[in-house]
């Protein structure tokens, strides 16, 4: 699955000085998706009006100053304008994570065979690509078969476990395993499929803008792009019987929070995916009957991610050190408002409950805040105060940088608090602050000291800690990655994971996984931090049929695909 970009991974949004009096902001983003903030105090061009008597959807997801126009369902999030993944293009199943299971999308059944080392699909009869050609198990085929040609759009790796695919009908595809590789129905299931009869002639997918897609979405109509706004018509051959509801998308660029956030409480926009800070009081109160908000805590984990390339991040003793001098409930209470709870040494938010290792919660004492034992720990690795109070070790001052992206002011403010406790430790940190291209371009290739992050959700949490600590997902320096940003591998994390991809049986997968908590809470390859919420308001104002707490039949949120594709298409003009 390709989050975790964008997630992977959120998109948050800054308060506004209202007249009442000023509401202290944050922002930030939920997943990898493209959020560049423009300065303090600049203008935003006025957008294009939706067309009149047009029932146009209008979302803020992404924050930019203008739109590139971009639209290919094989890169990652960042690169590509919302929905494209999930949308515009669509996958075989979509994991519900409010419900727990999968829900048949291209794909109407799956099958496991020769002791799960063969997975079999069935597509679904009668759906057509947006231009009216047919759509068959043939184009299921291509996708995977382009993955392994340019490896570089095989962003979930699944050439790693995959031996050959192949269409064996026009509604039958076979994908044969290199092992079994029962977590493989995730990563297979969710990868958005392309039409071989559009997509067999790109000279260079990798580089392919695809400006105009041909596709199976509910939208995918290019009605208007342009810098400042782009709108999506309806498939007019979509499969789904009276679907899509709603004439289409529209998507003003906003170039700064301020602007977002006006646009949002003051009702312009029917959907956000955002931070907005006493929610209750600046956006609610304005409209009790129409502007609502959801936001529960199964949005993945804001996550401090330690380069292990790079001294001191390599000694266990050092991250678990910093790890111990960060005041976790001082940056849920003034970074994110309260909405939100502290990691424990799991790493899991609530969408994992049900895994979750009580032992290696008890076994993690580096997730609380204890600047005693993290400056004993400096100490027995070599790292003593120089004559400034900084800690060096052969010379070397413990001076780093923590990357964050220009404008996500709550986790502006989230670094801000940790650069403040570190200073406690003898610890020089800075912030440094990036637009989202250049922030997210140095996590990939981990060119960066520490950094914040997220982290994908996924079915189980096999999926969340293989790519944090798996020697499989580990590249050299300079390299893309589209999981294993700080470059950590256990080995004994592998013999776990190549157990669990075997494994069918629901116990048996849960002492595997507290297995794999345990070593987590052992080595702490990463810093979590706190749950992230899964950010969603909307108003009804013009549009229903959104998710809700009361009907939680998916997740509010538009940062998650292929989930969001489940309220695209119940979205309903009033």
């Amino acid at each position: 699955m390709k989050t975790g970009l964008m997630p992977r991974r959120i998109f948050f949004l800054s308060a506004l000085m209202l007249s009442a009096g000023a509401a202290a902001g944050c922002s930030s983003k939920e997943k990898a998706e493209a959020a560049r903030g423009a300065p303090e105090g600049s203008a935003a061009s006025a957008p294009t009006p939706a067309a009149k008597g047009a029932s146009m959807v209008t979302i803020s997801r992404e924050q930019q100053a203008s739109w590139v126009r971009s639209f290919n369902p094989l890169l990652a999030e960042g690169s590509v304008r919302f929905p494209t993944l999930a949308g515009i293009y669509e996958p075989m199943l979509i994991f519900n994570t409010m419900k727990g299971e999968y829900t048949p999308w291209l794909a109407t059944k799956y099958a496991w065979s020769d002791g799960n080392k063969r997975l079999t699909f069935t597509t679904r009869s009668g759906v057509q690509w947006s231009d009216g050609q047919a759509f068959s198990a043939k184009d299921v085929a291509f996708t995977f078969e382009l993955l392994k040609k340019h490896p570089a759009l095989d962003l979930s790796g699944v050439w790693k476990f995959v031996e050959s695919v192949k269409a064996t009908d026009d509604t039958t595809v076979e994908f044969a395993l290199k092992r079994p590789y029962v977590p493989g129905l995730s990563y297979i299931g969710h990868q958005p499929i392309v039409p071989e009869h559009k997509w067999k002639d790109v000279a260079d997918p990798v580089t392919y803008a695809n400006e105009t897609p041909v596709a199976t979405g509910p939208f995918t109509e290019i009605k208007t792009f342009q810098n400042q706004v782009y709108e999506l018509g309806k498939n007019p051959n979509y499969w789904q019987k009276g679907k899509p509801a709603v004439d289409g998308l529209r998507f003003p660029a906003y170039p700064g929070n301020d602007q977002v956030n006006m646009a949002i409480i003051n009702g312009e926009v029917d959907w956000a995916g955002a931070f907005v800070p006493e929610i209750e009081k600046v956006y609610v109160a304005k409209d009790p009957a129409n502007h609502h908000y959801w936001f529960p805590l199964v949005g993945g984990m804001a996550t401090l991610y330690p380069n292990s390339t790079k001294k001191p991040f390599d000694d266990v003793r050092v991250r678990k050190a910093i790890s111990m001098g960060i005041d976790r409930a001082q940056i849920v209470k003034i970074a994110s408002n309260d909405y939100t709870q502290p990691a424990d040494a799991t790493g899991l938010d609530d969408s994992y409950e049900r895994w979750r290792n009580p032992k290696a919660v008890a076994a993690g004492d580096w997730v609380k805040l204890d600047v005693a034992r993290a400056k004993q720990l400096l100490d027995e690795a070599g790292y003593t105060p120089g004559p400034d109070g900084i800690r060096v070790k052969d010379g070397e001052p413990m001076r780093f940088e923590i990357n964050v992206v220009t404008g996500w002011s709550d986790w502006v403010r989230a670094v801000q608090i940790m650069t403040q406790n570190l200073k406690q430790l003898g610890i020089d940190a800075s912030l440094k602050a990036y637009d989202f291209s250049a922030f997210f371009e140095a996590l990939q290739k981990g060119t960066f000291d520490m950094s914040m992050g997220w982290t994908t959700v996924e079915p189980t949490p096999y999926n969340y800690y293989r790519d944090l600590m798996s020697a499989e997902l580990v590249k050299p320096v300079g390299e893309a990655s589209a999981r294993n940003w700080h470059r950590y591998g256990d080995k004994e994390a592998d013999k776990l994971f190549q157990q669990f991809e075997a494994a069918t049986e629901s116990a048996e997968q849960k002492r595997i996984l507290d297995e794999v908590q345990l070593l987590y809470a052992q080595n702490a390859p990463v810093i979590p931090l706190f749950k992230n919420p899964s950010w969603g308001e909307y108003s009804t104002k013009r549009f229903t049929g959104f998710p809700t707490k009361e009907n939680p039949y998916a997740k509010l949120s538009p940062n998650n695909p292929p989930e969001y594709l489940l309220v695209l298409t119940e979205l309903r003009p009033r």
